[in-house]
C-alpha cells in the first residue's frame, strides 16, 4: 500500500488545489501529480477533474476520502501502538492550537517541555480554534490545545485546563471608559468589534449580550484576539476580550449584570492511542494548570 499516495490525495481534496497540496506536503507539484496519477491507475478510476484551473472530486474520489483517512488513521495507530512499547519519550509530536493560546499560554510550558525531552521534536500549527478541532478529529494532530467546544461531541474527549473570563474593553479615552459601571444598554448604544459569527468565543459573548440587548451594532469581525486588542485600542469600538489582555491602552469596563467566561483546555481524538511525547505535554499542562490554580 502506497501510504504516499493517499497522503497526496486527500491534500489535494482538502485544498482542491495540486498547488496547494504540493505546499502542504513539502513537496514539488509534479511530484503530487505523480502521486495521484499512480494511485489512479492503481485503483483503475479517475478521481479528480480537472475542469480548467478548477479541480473536484469524482464520485469515486468522495467515495475513496472517507476510506483514505481511515487508512491512514490505521497506519498512524498501528505506528504509535509499535512506538509505545518502548518507553522513550521521543518523535514527532504534531500539536494545533490557537493564536491566542499560542502567544499567551503555552510559551512557558513548552519552553519546558523541550527541555525535559529534546528528543522529542514539535509540529505546531495554528489556527481557529474550531478549525482545530476538526483538524484532531480528523487525525491530524494528537492535541488540540484551544477554546473547548460549548457542546460535547461524540469524537473528541475534552479536558478543561484555564478558565478564562472575557471582560468589556475599551480604550482610555473611549466614552465608556468613564462611565462605569455601565449598563447592558449603554453598551448597546456603541459599536462593537468581535470574533466572526460562528466561533466558539462569539458565541460565548452573543449568548450573554444578546438575549439582554438584542442586535450589536458590530463594525468589524476578525478571529485573532491581538488584532481585536489593537482595533479597540485605537478606539474603534469596544470588544469582549480575555482580562489577561486588560492594561495600558486597553481597560476594562465592568457591565452591571455582565459576567462571561470560556474554557481553554486539551481536545483528543477518543479513538487514538496518545503516544508517549503527546501524554507527557498532556501531563505538562495539567500539571501547569494545577500550579496556576494553587498560586490563585
Amino acid at each position: 500500500m502506497d501510504i504516499s499516495s493517499y497522503q497526496a490525495f486527500l491534500a489535494v481534496a482538502e485544498h482542491a488545489s495540486f498547488s496547494l497540496a504540493a505546499e502542504k506536503l513539502h513537496l514539488t507539484q509534479p511530484a503530487i501529480s505523480k502521486r495521484i496519477a499512480q494511485l489512479e491507475a492503481n485503483l483503475g478510476v479517475t478521481l479528480f477533474d480537472r475542469l480548467g484551473r478548477r479541480i473536484c472530486l469524482t464520485a469515486a474520489g468522495r467515495a475513496l476520502q472517507p476510506v483514505a483517512i481511515r487508512i491512514l488513521n490505521d497506519v498512524r495507530e498501528t505506528r504509535q501502538v509499535i512506538a509505545n512499547l518502548s518507553t522513550e519519550i521521543s518523535g514527532t509530536l504534531a500539536i494545533v492550537t490557537s493564536h491566542h493560546i499560542g502567544l499567551r499560554r503555552l510559551p512557558p510550558i513548552l519552553k519546558d517541555y523541550t527541555r525535559r525531552y529534546p528528543a522529542v521534536r514539535l509540529d505546531l500549527a495554528f489556527m481557529d480554534s474550531e478549525q482545530a478541532c476538526l483538524a484532531v478529529e480528523r487525525g491530524e494532530y494528537e492535541l488540540g490545545i484551544v477554546t473547548l467546544p460549548l457542546r460535547p461531541t461524540p469524537t473528541l474527549k475534552n479536558t478543561a485546563l484555564w478558565d478564562d473570563p472575557l471582560v468589556i474593553a475599551v480604550a482610555p479615552d473611549h466614552p465608556l471608559a468613564s462611565k462605569t459601571p455601565i449598563t447592558l444598554d449603554d453598551l448597546g448604544q456603541h459599536p462593537a468589534i468581535l470574533p466572526a459569527i460562528g466561533t466558539y468565543t462569539r458565541t460565548i459573548i452573543e449568548a450573554t449580550i444578546l438575549q439582554h440587548h438584542g442586535v450589536l451594532d458590530v463594525v468589524l469581525e476578525t478571529n485573532y484576539l491581538e488584532t481585536l486588542r489593537t482595533m479597540v485600542a485605537i478606539g474603534l469600538g469596544w470588544s469582549a476580550l480575555p482580562r489577561k489582555m486588560m492594561g495600558g491602552d486597553v481597560v476594562e469596563v465592568p457591565v452591571h449584570g455582565l459576567a462571561i467566561q470560556r474554557t481553554l483546555g486539551i481536545v483528543q481524538h477518543q479513538k487514538r492511542t496518545l503516544s508517549h511525547a503527546a501524554n507527557a505535554l498532556r501531563m505538562l499542562l495539567q500539571s501547569a494548570e494545577h500550579q496556576q490554580n494553587a498560586k490563585g
